[in-house]
């Protein structure tokens, strides 16, 4: 493949490792990076959000020609029944601003931008090569990658393992464990596909407005999990995740749950005649701050999914990514100026900048969130859905019966539902875990 030491590789072409290696290209360093799909992005079919602030520090001007959707002027946040939601509806003339803030992107159009601009910094990005195993020097310092090319080797002074949240290369060396099905959720995407007027029309929206719908309830089937609509230019991402423990427990399917989102009330008339023509499946980290692994060691480094970084409590993966992706790029660059070797002990200064940024702070801010939810999930995912919905009804429904009356019977639903203990129970877990 190639015969040549390199300052740095990147194990995989997603979010986290474009930014790593873009950040150390552009500082002047050598660097491989090495991308099993056939392109960067090939394996991203779904829609997704981008977080501008964080793509800025990378690429200042990267809205002059990155391929973005819609920019988000709307958020919704549904809570479902069987027949109908409850809903919370924030939308601000504000977001019309001269640099948006958050845009609507296709993954596979927008990896594929990325990694051309890494390529322009002047990184060796070479497709369609799956790295097998990281190599070791007698001392247990990573030195390089094993690739499934003849069993190339080719060697660096560290290694950046962006190969997302399933990526085995980590756990086969012993730097972090294989996920537990308790941390991980597997999502469903669809494409579908509606001439733009129509997407407009449906959504309210004009020129390159969007919105994004967040929906939870009992579409989840009592597994924590959560449904999302994202508004493109001419499609509609539309996808539902739920944790994998869950899906072995209650031996629910994937492809179930989204046929059941996509017929519900309140969903099926935003897609109504449209075209589906793209399908996904893939893994989420859920596990949060307590799910951390170990991020840096004698010559290597973890970022992205692959470093259980995500914040499933604001949906928030991708601006976690990018964000670790440039600190990892940043430290190495800085170890590399001062001529040191990339020992754990120099390395451990990535970790520092990660605890310093908003990454760690806010998953240790909603560090119990996500036990609170995974083992409460019939309650917060299908109970609790139900009864508000049954009191939103009987609170708009004017059919004589006294208002105190009403009252009354919504107060026993609740309680006969969760008894008075679980109900104050439930609030203080709620609030205790988003502090």
């Amino acid at each position: 493949m190639v015969d040549e030491r390199f300052d740095a590789i990147v194990v995989g072409a997603g979010m986290a490792g474009n930014a790593a290696a873009l950040t150390m290209a552009q500082r002047g360093l050598k660097v491989l990076q090495l991308e099993r799909g056939e392109y960067a992005g090939s394996k991203n079919v779904q829609g997704a959000i981008l977080y501008s602030d964080m793509l800025e520090k990378l690429i200042p001007d990267f809205r002059d020609d990155a391929p973005l959707e819609r920019h988000l002027v709307e958020q919704r946040f549904w809570m479902l029944d069987d027949n109908s939601h409850v809903g919370l509806h924030y939308r601000s003339d504000d977001f019309n601003e001269e640099k948006p803030n958050r845009y609507t992107i296709i993954r596979a159009q927008f990896d594929k931008w990325f990694s051309k601009k890494v390529q322009e910094a002047g990184a060796l990005v070479i497709c369609e090569t799956t790295v097998t195993e990281l190599v070791s020097n007698s001392a247990g310092k990573v030195i390089g990658v094993r690739t499934d090319r003849d069993g190339t080797t080719v060697l660096a002074d560290v290694v950046v393992l962006a190969e997302g949240v399933s990526g085995l290369l980590g756990t086969r060396a012993g730097l972090r464990d294989i996920p537990k099905a308790s941390e991980v959720a597997l999502a469903v995407k669809e494409m579908h596909f509606l001439p733009r007027e129509t997407i407009e029309a449906r959504f309210n929206l004009k020129g390159d407005e969007g919105t994004v719908i967040e929906a939870a309830g009992t579409i989840s089937r009592g597994m924590t999990g959560m449904g999302f609509i994202y508004a493109n230019k001419e499609c509609i991402s539309l996808g539902i995740g739920c944790l994998v423990s869950h899906f072995e427990q209650t031996g629910e399917t994937p492809y179930g749950l989204i046929e059941r989102f996509k017929r519900h009330p309140s969903v099926a008339p935003l897609i109504e005649g449209s075209e589906v023509k793209e399908y996904a499946a893939h893994l989420i980290p859920e596990g949060g701050f307590k799910s951390i692994p170990q991020l840096y060691g004698d010559g290597w480094v973890v970022v992205g999914d692959a470093a259980q970084l995500n914040n499933a409590i604001h949906r928030e993966g991708s601006n976690l990514a990018m964000t670790s992706g440039r600190l990892a790029g940043e430290t190495i660059f800085q170890i590399k100026a001062r001529r040191d070797p990339m020992t754990a002990e120099n390395l451990a200064l990535y970790k520092d900048k990660i605890d310093q940024s908003f990454i760690m702070k806010d998953l240790k801010k909603y560090k119990d969130m996500p036990a609170l939810l995974h083992t409460q999930s019939q309650n917060f995912f299908l109970t609790y859905p139900q009864l508000v919905s049954k009191a939103m009804q009987s609170f708009v429904r004017v059919d004589g019966t006294p208002k105190v009356d009403k009252e009354k019977v919504t107060l026993r639903s609740f309680v006969s539902a969760r008894s008075w203990f679980g109900l104050f129970g439930d609030a203080f877990k709620l609030a205790r875990a988003w502090r």
